[in-house]
């Protein structure tokens, strides 16, 4: 028989689904390129340029990544295995698509 001491927890492991978490990373996918599209045409319209588009880039990322954040509450564990994850996956990968949008609508408007 064996005693342990009753301040010893329990710790349970804890079970994802692999399907719903494919879906909720494919969900946040399809919005970190819709705001990178959004973005990007918005910082053409408004002309920036240089240093201030890629810091409005930075600055729709952590907007983003904080609506999720706090739509997710404070079960976020249920929907994503870390927060980190949900705020790293595609930063360079969506920045293609901004800069795309950027610079086709900074050229239309500002240019031509």
């Amino acid at each position: 028989m064996s005693t342990k001491n009753k301040s010893e927890k329990y710790v349970q492991p804890v079970a994802y689904s692999e399907a719903a978490i494919r879906n909720n990373a494919t969900v946040v996918e399809y919005c970190r390129t819709s705001m990178a599209a959004l973005s990007g045409c918005t910082a053409g319209l408004l002309g920036l340029t240089g240093l201030y588009g890629a810091a409005f880039y930075i600055f729709t990322v952590f907007l983003l990544w904080f609506m999720i954040i706090s739509k997710a509450g404070s079960q976020f564990n249920k929907y994503f295995v870390s927060r980190r994850q949900v705020f790293t996956n595609g930063f360079f990968g969506q920045l293609f698509t901004y800069i795309l949008c950027w610079t086709f609508l900074y050229g239309m408007v500002h240019v031509y």
